[in-house]
Order: structure tokens, then C-alpha cells, then sequence
């Protein structure tokens, strides 16, 4: 029985990690949807009409039929209830905690330390900044190769982030590479990392889902 048609709603800013997230889940789901952009750079975020859909002011926030939902993790796993083909997260309990650890890695590890509300309050120069990004972003991509690492030992095997299908913890990568790359990490240490990474990338419509692609980015040049 095919799920019911919702009108879906996405608050984000097109450089959002998180807001990146709820985008390639929609597009892994194909599910229709529009975008409203909400500049984090003018602090349209921090204003009553946003704080409304999301309570801690951060985006993205999805209205589904005029509801809103936010974080985006939560919103992750509210699609993957709604829509569960494709799915997101594995049927079986201990692959699905395995799944949840690399999600949480990045969400809970990496992103919240480069958060702009983060970085705008860090003391020193641009140079003191970019040494606090290098070393928490580059210590959770670590964690994250070691984690793959050690799921394949357990006989894990496959292009992706977790096992040879695309899931949520592809979903928290894909952005945190992205923006790893924008603080100028150095990705060569992750040679599995990268490989999910063009393993998901590669799948039909996830390329649309990019930064550069939102209606709000600036344009080239």
C-alpha cells in the first residue's frame, strides 16, 4: 500500500550540515518537497517567526501538513516511519544500534563543535579557529574510520558507510565531509570514509541534494 501524500515543508540554509541530512533523505525517498530558506548568516534563525517551527532555532525544521518537526536525526527517523522504502536504518536490532553509534558520532561528536553558534564565540584569530575545527573534525572523522574498521572485522562488508546498502550513517557523513573539507581537513587518513562517501553519491538524485545546488547558495564567483 503505497504511503499517503503529504505536503512537506523544508526550513534550511543551504550550508547546514543538518539541513543537508534531511535533503539527501528526501531525495534517497524521492520524496516531493519545497524548500524555504532561513539565513543563518542574518540571524533569521534566532527570530520569533523560526523559533516557532524549531525551539532551539536551528535548522532545519521539515512542516510536515503543517506541522513542524525538528532536529534533524529526529526527523531523520520520522521519514524513515513515514516512507520506510527505501530504508534508512537496518531491520535488525544490533546492525540498527551500529548505525544509530555512526550517526551519533557525527551529530553528537563532531558537528556540534563546529556549529556557527560555536565558532563565533571561540577566543583568538581566524588561525586559532581553524586549529580548533582541524583537531575536533579530524578527531571525529577518526572515530568514525576506526568504527567502520572494526564492523568490518565483524564481518560488516561494503561500500557504504555501514554493510553494501546506503543508511543513515551515510546521511551524517556525506555533510560532515563536506564541511571538513570547507575547515581544510585532511581527508587522506580516511580512505573508507571517502569510499561511502562516493558509494552514496553515486546513487540517482543524492547529487542534487548539495550545497551549491540550494536555492539560497550564492552564486559562482
Amino acid at each position: 500500500m503505497p504511503a499517503p501524500h503529504r505536503t512537506l515543508v523544508l526550513y534550511a540554509f543551504w550550508r547546514s550540515s543538518a539541513s543537508y541530512r534531511v535533503r539527501l533523505a528526501l531525495a534517497v525517498k524521492r520524496l516531493p518537497h519545497r524548500v524555504i530558506p532561513v539565513n543563518l548568516l542574518a540571524d533569521e534563525h534566532a527570530a520569533e517567526p523560526h523559533l516557532a517551527r524549531s525551539p532551539t532555532g536551528y535548522v532545519p525544521s521539515l512542516i510536515i501538513d503543517g506541522v513542524p518537526f525538528f532536529e534533524s536525526v529526529a526527523i531523520l527517523e520520522l521519514l524513515d516511519e513515514l516512507y520506510p522504502a527505501p530504508p534508512l536504518y537496518p531491520r535488525d536490532p544490533f546492525d540498527r544500534a551500529r548505525v544509530r553509534a555512526l550517526v551519533e558520532i557525527v551529530n553528537a561528536g563532531i558537528q556540534p563543535l563546529q556549529n556557527l553558534n560555536v565558532t563565533r564565540r571561540l577566543p583568538g584569530n581566524d588561525a586559532a579557529k581553524a586549529e580548533w575545527l582541524e583537531h575536533y573534525v579530524g578527531k571525529g572523522l577518526s572515530a568514525f574510520e576506526r568504527a567502520i574498521a572494526a564492523n568490518e572485522a565483524a564481518g560488516i562488508h561494503g561500500s557504504f558507510a555501514f554493510g553494501g546498502t546506503l543508511t543513515a550513517a551515510d546521511l551524517l557523513l556525506i555533510p560532515q565531509l563536506a564541511a571538513a573539507r570547507r575547515f581544510r581537513v585532511d581527508l587522506a587518513p580516511f580512505p573508507r570514509l571517502l569510499r561511502a562517501e562516493a558509494a552514496a553519491l553515486a546513487l540517482p538524485g543524492l547529487a542534487d541534494a548539495a550545497p551549491e545546488r540550494q536555492p539560497d547558495a550564492p552564486a559562482p564567483g
